[in-house]
């Protein structure tokens, strides 16, 4: 049986030095993740809870969080009747809007229509909410000098509402 030398615990000191900070830091940061995310999956089940009790939602296809003026939270799917539509719940709760998707823009579709009258954008996302009393897709994209621009355009027209550039 071989003895260990000095510089071979130290090696394995350092190892398990290395191993348990590599641990710590995978732990923390699963923590750090949950805690983070938690308001976002907390609106999401509340906001599906209120779309299946005031506009008979069946299943949810998106989960949006959208702020302006006011914060919102938005859904689409179908309904029991599988009819497709959007539900934008303000964040007090109050004043439900139920939109029929066919008389809308889809995510999709609001994506398209950016990139088709702002050729050169990179859509980085896009959210359903309300703007002005109006129902509304802010969609995001970014330029190639990397700079954002937010777009809000109508759900049901498909007009541009707001522009903001070169933030």
């Amino acid at each position: 049986m071989k003895k260990e030398t000095t510089k071979e615990k130290t090696i394995n000191r350092v190892l398990l030095g290395l191993i348990i900070f590599l641990l710590a830091v995978i732990v923390l940061s699963s923590i750090f993740y949950l805690r983070s995310s938690r308001p976002a999956m907390q609106a999401k089940k509340e906001a599906i809870e209120i779309a299946e009790k005031y506009a008979n939602m069946d299943e949810v296809d998106h989960f949006y969080w959208f702020t302006r003026k006011k914060t919102y939270f938005s859904l689409t799917g179908t309904n029991d009747k599988g009819k497709e539509i959007a539900v934008i719940i303000p964040k007090s709760g109050e004043k439900i809007k139920v939109l029929d998707q066919a008389k809308g823009l889809t995510e999709k579709e609001a994506k398209e229509k950016i990139a088709e009258t702002h050729p050169g954008i990179q859509i980085e996302k896009a959210s359903l909410g309300m703007y002005d009393e109006k129902a509304v897709w802010e969609i995001t994209g970014k330029e190639n000098d990397g700079k954002l621009n937010y777009y809000l355009i109508a759900f049901d027209s498909g007009d541009e509402v707001k522009t903001i550039k070169g933030i």
